[in-house]
């Protein structure tokens, strides 16, 4: 029995002489980046492996930072240990705010592109709940319904700035839901689809209208932007089939031509059928209304023929 008590006071005093031959320097670079009361020496590849959830590659090369729940986990931090094992001690970076898009700025912000123009204006601030994103849409199915009611008013209402009001406020739509979809990033397949096809049915419609009042040059006009509007869109669909559809694509010529042609079809439609000679403002509206018709239809001929040649190469090709 005292020979047992000697030798645990003999092996505690060896622990104590062996733990002072160490210096401090070495005692702090072998503590665990973890956990201080844990030295380097006791972490294993296993060990290391479990706090890297399995990850078996202790490389330092550079991984891409993920988000779990809030907290972004940026690359990992490679620490040389004694045995010429790499441990990798994961680095939290402070958590960061996840962007919802439902906070102050509304549900309906949540639903619009991430280019939207933020903090929102006055009718988007008065309106939070409002469904904003889809009124680019509603402007162009409002533009469609303008299109039987154009007819309707030209023929059977007495005051033509009636006819000519509806028209003005539809071509007015058709500048407010493209501005509004880029402004705020927000676009549909059957929005786009069905954008240019009501402007060419206002557009139709109304050209048609006052053809019909027995105006020789207003026929000739109506006939040829027709006639382009018909071939350009017979050329967008073939190029389109054939993976072309960029090369004809809507040009600045374009949108020039159909302003010009809604805002002479917006002066011509005001006027009324029959104008008195003792009349003094009328005639010079006429000329203003016409000298627009001229200057869309020289742009639809130009236009129509800057598709035409960039689609020239490929309609000359032989297969």
């Amino acid at each position: 029995m005292l020979f047992l008590f000697l030798w645990c006071i003999c092996f505690g005093i060896l622990l104590t002489s062996s733990a002072s031959l160490v210096s401090p320097a070495r005692q702090a670079n072998n503590k665990c980046v973890l956990c201080p009361m844990v030295t380097r020496s006791t972490l294993s590849v296993k060990t290391a492996t479990t706090l890297r959830g399995g990850a078996s590659d202790f490389s330092s090369s550079s991984q891409p930072a993920e988000q779990e729940d809030g907290v972004t986990v940026g690359q990992s931090e490679v620490v040389p240990t004694e045995d010429n094992v790499k441990v990798e001690a994961p680095t939290i970076i402070s958590p960061q705010p996840v962007n919802t898009g439902s906070d102050s700025r509304g549900k309906a912000f949540s639903k619009m592109g991430p280019g939207a123009k933020f903090p929102p204006g006055i009718l988007r601030s008065m309106l939070p709940s409002f469904p904003w994103y889809v009124m680019p849409d509603y402007l162009t199915y409002m533009r469609c319904i303008a299109v039987p009611l154009l007819p309707v008013l030209f023929y059977y209402d007495s005051k033509p700035w009636h006819t000519s009001l509806l028209f003005g406020v539809a071509s007015f739509t058709d500048w407010l839901d493209g501005f509004l979809a880029r402004r705020w990033d927000i676009s549909t397949n059957f929005g786009a689809f069905l954008d240019p096809v009501a402007d060419k049915l206002a557009v139709s419609t109304g050209l048609i209208l006052l053809a019909g009042n027995n105006n020789k040059i207003m026929t000739v006009c109506t006939a040829i932007i027709l006639a382009r509007e018909i071939a350009v869109s017979a050329l967008r669909e073939w190029m389109a089939q054939r993976g072309l559809r960029e090369s004809v694509k809507v040009g600045w010529q374009g949108k020039c031509k159909t302003a010009f042609t809604m805002m002479a079809l917006t002066v011509l439609l005001a006027l009324p059928k029959e104008i008195s000679s003792t009349a003094k403002v009328w005639p010079w509206i006429q000329i203003a209304g016409m000298g627009l018709l001229y200057t869309s239809t020289i742009l639809t001929v130009t236009s129509g023929t800057v598709y035409f040649r960039a689609a020239a190469p490929i309609l000359m090709e032989r297969e």
